[in-house]
C-alpha cells in the first residue's frame, strides 16, 4: 500500500496523503516520494497544476515522531529538505485541500502553496516550541510576513491551535468549503485553462522578492531544528508527547 497516491486528472496532478490510520503522519519515505513526484511534475508539460490532499479525517498530524526518532536526518539532501525545496522551487501553481488536523508541516507547507482550501472543521497548529523545537519550512520568515510579528509570535510561542475561520482571516487559506477537495480542483481547473507560460511567469514574479532570502532562512531553520532535536529539552518534550498519546489509546 502506497502512503502517497498520485493521480493525473487531465492537466491536474493530485497527490494524496494516504496513511489515514496514522492521521497521515509523514515519514521520511513519504517526504521523498512527494518531492520526487513534485519535481517530476515540474518537468512534465502535461501537468499544469498540482493539488495536495489527504485520505481519512485529517490532512496530516505532522512528522511521524517514531520514524524521525529512528531516522533523524534533517540536513540538506535529506527527504525532509528535498520536499521543502521541491515545494519552494515548484514553478507551477501548487494548491492544497486541507481538513481535520493540519499539524506542524501540515500548516507550514501551506505557506508555499499558491492557493489553499479548507474544510470548516480544520484545526491548524505549529507546536514546535511545545516540542522543544523551532519553526521550520521557512515559516519563521513567511508567517510573520503574512500575519505580522505580533500574531506570528502568539501562534509560535504558545503553540496553540487555530480554526479555519482564523486561518482565512490571516490570509493563510483562500476558501472554506464543506468539500475542500472539490473547491481545490475547481481552482486548479480554472488555472489550468490559462496560458501556461503566463501562469508560470506570474508565479515567478510573485515570489521573486523573497525566493533567495527564503532559501537562506530554510537552511538556517534546518540547522537549528536539527540541533534542537538533539537537545535534552526536545527529548523530554517528545517523551511527554508519546506518553500522552499512549494514554489516549
Amino acid at each position: 500500500m502506497s502512503f502517497i497516491k498520485a493521480e493525473q486528472i487531465g492537466p491536474v496532478l493530485a497527490l494524496t496523503l494516504n496513511r489515514p490510520e496514522k492521521k497521515n503522519a509523514i515519514t521520511q519515505e513519504m517526504y521523498q516520494t512527494l518531492s520526487t513526484k513534485i519535481n517530476e511534475a515540474a518537468a512534465d508539460f502535461s501537468i499544469r497544476v498540482v493539488v495536495i490532499n489527504s485520505n481519512g479525517d485529517s490532512f496530516t498530524a505532522g512528522n511521524d515522531i517514531n520514524d524521525f526518532a529512528n531516522n533523524p536526518a534533517m540536513g540538506e539532501g535529506s527527504p525532509v529538505f528535498n520536499f521543502l525545496f521541491a515545494i519552494h522551487n515548484f514553478p507551477k501553481p501548487l494548491i492544497a485541500a486541507v481538513k481535520g488536523r493540519a499539524v506542524g508541516i501540515g500548516t507550514t507547507m501551506l505557506m508555499h502553496c499558491d492557493l489553499v482550501t479548507a474544510n470548516p472543521d480544520t484545526k491548524f497548529s505549529m507546536p514546535f516550541v511545545s516540542l522543544g523545537l523551532v519553526a521550520e519550512g521557512g515559516s519563521s520568515y513567511l508567517f510573520p510576513r503574512l500575519v505580522g510579528h505580533a500574531k506570528a509570535a502568539e501562534i509560535f510561542l504558545t503553540g496553540r491551535t487555530f480554526s479555519a475561520d482564523e486561518a482565512l482571516s490571516m490570509g493563510l487559506i483562500n476558501q472554506i468549503s464543506e468539500d475542500e477537495l472539490a473547491a481545490a480542483m475547481a481552482f486548479a481547473n480554472e488555472i489550468a485553462e490559462q496560458p501556461p507560460a503566463a501562469v508560470i511567469n506570474t508565479k515567478a514574479l510573485l515570489k521573486s522578492g523573497s525566493h533567495e532570502a527564503l532559501n537562506q532562512v530554510m537552511r538556517a531553520e534546518g540547522e537549528l531544528f536539527r540541533m534542537a532535536t538533539e537537545s535534552d529539552e526536545a527529548q523530554q518534550a517528545f517523551m511527554n508527547f508519546l506518553a500522552k498519546k499512549s494514554k489516549v489509546k
